[in-house]
């Protein structure tokens, strides 16, 4: 899947393929990857890694995780996180069915069960990332078809900006 699959937002609705990714998800047999570019498609063997962490031990305050595209916007809020004094630690989960083949030792490492506040960004269905985020943590995704303009306004009607993920994140943290 194209990573940014969703700028031809100005296409209207029969191009807004919001439910491709949970769909792929939901088929057995497939195995879904969405790199952020090269350097993650080449080290992609456990489908979720840590892309920055400034937290001492494995005690975040909070853990933002993303896939694709939308990892940079993790990354930028992130910063502005870290500005505030926060300990943020940034997942790029890149394929959920090779990461829930790994031991649950390296699935602790990134994702620690102590660590309640988690914020997921996907340009996609929120579907599924209760798994990864828990109950207390907060999805950011596309949930409805409809909107077509520029993607940039779209990605902001969505909440996908850095600004947004930071705002949300406050409210967990």
């Amino acid at each position: 899947m194209h990573p940014r699959f969703y700028w031809s937002c100005e296409d209207g609705p029969t191009h807004q393929p919001i439910e491709h990714l949970m769909s792929f998800r939901a088929m057995p047999n497939i195995l879904v990857l969405r790199p952020a570019d090269g350097n993650e498609t080449a080290g992609v063997q456990k489908g979720g890694y840590i892309v920055s962490d400034n937290s001492s031990g494995n005690n975040p305050d909070i853990i933002l995780i993303s896939s694709g595209s939308e990892l940079e916007i993790a990354i930028k809020a992130a910063e502005e996180l870290r500005k505030e004094g926060k300990a943020v630690r940034v997942v790029s989960l890149v394929s959920w069915e090779l990461f829930n083949e790994q031991s649950d030792e390296y699935k602790e490492s990134v994702f620690p069960a102590a660590v309640t506040a988690r914020v997921s960004v996907e340009a996609g269905s929120t579907l599924g990332w209760e798994k990864f985020i828990g109950s207390k943590g907060k999805a950011i995704g596309i949930d409805r078809f409809g909107a077509s303009a520029p993607a940039g306004r779209i990605y902001k009607e969505f909440g996908l900006t850095p600004e947004n993920v930071f705002a949300v994140a406050k409210t967990i943290i």
